[in-house]
């Protein structure tokens, strides 16, 4: 057992060699959740040097940086602070900590394992934006998450870190802890929005609701994601010139990557942004290790679920934004599923269908009744029931939601070019096209695997059965 001895086994939680580590330093404590520790390993002084500038300084030392948000979509984060309308007040913080992507669980260990980083990221963010309240949005299955980030927000408010006057400066601002249901949709900025307002989770119609200027309770707000803030004590302290020292040019820092799936060795991983390849992740090291068993590489998912998914040609693109783009795909939230040759295809594609399908808010008529088709559909073809028909049928539902030609993640395999993503959409948010997205992965990338299973005949009609007489004659 090692440190954090429940987290054993995943021993990429912790440093292996000499990459920089921005928001993981302190996750081999045992105590590394404790304002003890965090002050012992220079907790605090970003907050301490942001009040020491100007709070224009501070968002444009986070603009310089280009950090780029860490939830899924990848935008600027300074560059998002820069939208809130000028004049209008209040303005507040939501931080994203509802993470539901499948395959991706690196939020839950920052608010595990580092929560008053979390916290000091959440200040820094109000000071240099000019927010005065932020609400920090967990999701329900988190408990141990929700405790510990209770508890150092306790911890915090004694302390002076939050609350009136902080550390002596006029600055003041209140966090609010707020226990999501459990909903995937309420990842979605303006459905974990309408949540915390107590209505349902179901995404606002954009425009005119977009956030950083019609937000909660009507006003102005920032949504930023936990990794996201959790970058801000590092750029704060160091500097902007600092963080764009790691990584490239358009993906600066680090980033937060969870492995899963048939690899020797399952982790979350900090790698330099930009240069680290997919192949590094899987058969490195200091990471995956390779595939189990000795098997071999089949497929994996780029970016969590709802990603379309990559085989082994695309093993050396750097995780990087625009480049996995322009493959057909993109890095998400950060979470790596690898396949290897013993899985069933037609199955790894129903078990996510079947998840997005039942995550659909129903707001959406495509992701509504589309999700479930699909769903159903494609279960009824593993299950080894289907039909030709039915494959056509999962296409014209499938182009109901993402209207249009779809990525091909494998052109070169494929004799086919690569359509950047992303991709047209007839929903609101991307709920719709996530359930789409795995099962034209699969039938794209391996159409054999569904020849196989479906039963090619004709349609015949249906025998009339005659009920056998009660009581007989």
């Amino acid at each position: 057992m090692g440190a954090h001895g429940t987290y054993a086994w995943a021993a990429g939680y912790f440093d292996d060699g000499d990459r920089p580590q921005i928001v993981t330093s302190r996750f081999k404590y045992d105590d590394s959740y404790t304002l003890d520790r965090y002050h012992e390993s220079g907790g605090y002084q970003g907050l301490r040097k942001a009040l020491e500038m100007q709070p224009a300084e501070m968002a444009d030392e986070v603009k310089k940086s280009t950090l780029l948000g860490r939830g899924g979509a990848g935008f600027p984060a300074g560059v998002k602070w820069g939208f809130t309308p000028a004049g209008v007040w209040p303005r507040y913080l939501v931080v994203n900590g509802d993470e539901s992507e499948p395959g991706t669980y690196k939020d839950r260990l920052l608010m595990e394992l580092d929560p008053h980083q979390l916290i000091e990221g959440c200040l820094i963010a109000c000071y240099a934006a000019g927010l005065s309240q932020c609400f920090l949005y967990i999701r329900g299955e988190m408990a141990l998450a929700h405790e510990r980030v209770a508890k150092a927000l306790d911890d915090a408010y004694r302390a002076g870190y939050i609350g009136k006057n902080i550390l002596g400066n006029s600055f003041s601002v209140d966090i609010v802890l707020h226990w999501g249901a459990g909903a995937y949709v309420v990842g979605e900025e303006t459905a974990l929005i309408e949540s915390l307002e107590g209505e349902r989770g179901m995404p606002r119609v954009k425009p005119p609701y977009f956030p950083a200027a019609i937000g909660l309770y009507g006003q102005p707000t920032i949504v930023n994601n936990v990794e996201t803030l959790a970058n801000l004590p590092f750029i704060a302290a160091n500097g902007s010139a600092a963080y764009t020292a790691i990584g490239t040019e358009t993906s600066p820092g680090t980033r937060m990557i969870a492995v899963s799936g048939h690899v020797k060795r399952p982790g979350v991983y900090e790698i330099i942004n930009g240069t680290t390849t997919f192949r590094d992740l899987i058969y490195g090291e200091n990471f995956g290790q390779g595939i189990r068993d000795g098997n071999e590489l089949k497929a994996f998912v780029p970016g969590g679920g709802s990603a379309p998914w990559f085989v082994a040609d695309q093993l050396d693109i750097p995780f990087e934004g625009r480049q996995a783009s322009s493959a057909g795909s993109m890095l998400g939230s950060g979470a790596v599923i690898v396949m290897d040759d013993t899985t069933d295809i037609p199955a790894a594609a129903l078990t996510l269908v079947k998840f997005y399908a039942h995550e659909s808010c129903g707001k959406c008529v495509p992701c509504r009744e589309g999700g479930t088709w699909l769903y159903r559909i494609l279960e009824r073809i593993v299950a080894g029931n289907g039909t030709d028909a039915d494959l056509d049928t999962i296409r014209e539902v499938g182009q109901s939601i993402c209207p249009g030609e779809m990525p091909h993640a494998a052109s070169e395999r494929l004799g086919l070019d690569a359509v950047p993503f992303p991709y047209k959409m007839t929903t609101i948010c991307f709920v719709g096209p996530s359930a789409y997205v795995p099962v034209h992965s699969a039938m794209t990338l391996f159409p054999e695997e569904f020849a196989v299973l479906v039963t090619k005949r004709e349609v015949r009609s249906m025998i009339p059965v005659t009920a056998a007489p009660v009581g007989g004659e």
